[in-house]
């Protein structure tokens, strides 16, 4: 089952978007900040002005302007009433000044700032904008659900894009500590604002084969060495756009989920076939040092995970159909064969 806590490179990468977020909103506010600041600066200047003209001069413009400021926020003055009626009406008109320009900005922004829920799009967005070397995935219905919690059970980084939410995923998604954008992803913005520029995938997994390809032609064209899994009900569309375009074209139910997730993550797995109502795939993988079975057998590796090993590779040494005895080291490459379930899990403690 998926980890319910956010781990600390998800509590980081809050911090990072809160940072990011703050920074919009004051963006957003520049405006009352920028007449706040001209009516304290030029309410300043004016009353220096007055104030020498009616012979009750401050000792400086600087004190001029502070008077000004301290007036804005109902503050008594730090120096005696002016006598003087011009001056005496500045301690009376510049607090509406400050409630006016001020104060309602200053409201907004507090209720924005600690309130992000009230920006949801705005803060995935920024959450979305710290990831680097992750993978997009456009669509969370029953497929697109399915291998957003393998690919989280993978521990890849992850932003989705989803256009008609459905609050319960939506909502475990985001548990997991995955922005989710709802938005339209066909517009560039969009992919844009799921940092479309770093990330290493982008996988496809909505019903509409149309908008599919269209998505995958945009995301190409901003980034043109990403990769691209897409979903496509056509077997012969998909086998086109492997040979055009170089995608990993997939034709699959929601059942190979794993397979989709193994793909995005930079698995060399093929399509899956059914055998007797299975879909079955075939995966190449290397060995890694890490992983439970760097130094068993692959009879071990087959009982396991109760799949078949094709193929063992050994430096430029080949062997179709390894014995049960032959004995694996990390490096060496394997061809299995086995269901989206047994896959992902070897790929998963190989840690792709």
């Amino acid at each position: 089952m998926p980890r319910r806590t956010l781990p600390d490179k998800h509590r980081w990468r809050h911090v990072q978007a809160s940072i990011r977020d703050t920074a919009i909103l004051l963006r957003e506010f520049r405006a009352p900040l920028l007449w706040f600041s001209s009516a304290i600066i030029g309410g300043g200047l004016l009353y220096d002005f007055i104030a020498r003209l009616v012979n009750e001069p401050v000792d400086s413009l600087a004190e001029s302007i502070y008077i000004v400021l301290i007036a804005a926020f109902l503050q008594p003055p730090n120096r005696d009433f002016p006598h003087h009626i011009s001056l005496q009406l500045f301690h009376f008109f510049i607090p509406l000044i400050g409630v006016i320009a001020l104060a309602q900005g200053l409201a907004d922004f507090g209720s924005l700032l600690f309130n992000r829920k009230s920006r949801n799009k705005e803060w995935e967005m920024a959450v979305a904008s710290t990831l680097k070397n992750h993978i997009i995935l456009i669509g969370l219905g029953h497929l697109g659900y399915r291998v957003a919690l393998k690919l989280h059970e993978m521990g890849e980084n992850l932003a989705i894009i989803e256009f008609n939410t459905n609050a319960d995923t939506v909502n475990e998604a985001r548990n997991w500590g995955v922005p989710v954008i709802h938005d339209d992803a066909t517009r560039p913005a969009v992919l844009e604002a799921a940092n479309i520029q770093k990330a290493r995938t982008i996988i496809m997994a909505s019903q509409n084969d149309a908008m599919n390809l269209q998505i995958a032609l945009k995301a190409r064209s901003l980034n043109p060495k990403i990769q691209v899994v897409i979903r496509i009900f056509d077997d012969d569309f998909a086998h086109a756009l492997q040979e055009q375009f170089g995608f990993i074209a997939l034709s699959a139910t929601e059942m190979a989920a794993p397979v989709f997730a193994a793909a995005a993550a930079g698995v060399d797995v093929t399509n899956p076939i059914s055998v007797e109502g299975q879909l079955l795939s075939l995966a190449r993988l290397t060995v890694s040092k890490d992983a439970p079975f760097s130094t068993r057998t692959i009879g071990f590796v087959e009982d396991t995970y109760h799949l078949n090993v094709v193929l063992h590779r050994r430096n430029s040494h080949s062997e179709m159909h390894p014995t049960d005895n032959t004995r694996l080291h990390p490096g060496d490459v394997i061809a299995i064969l086995g269901g989206p379930e047994q896959l992902n899990q070897i790929l998963h403690d190989n840690g792709q």
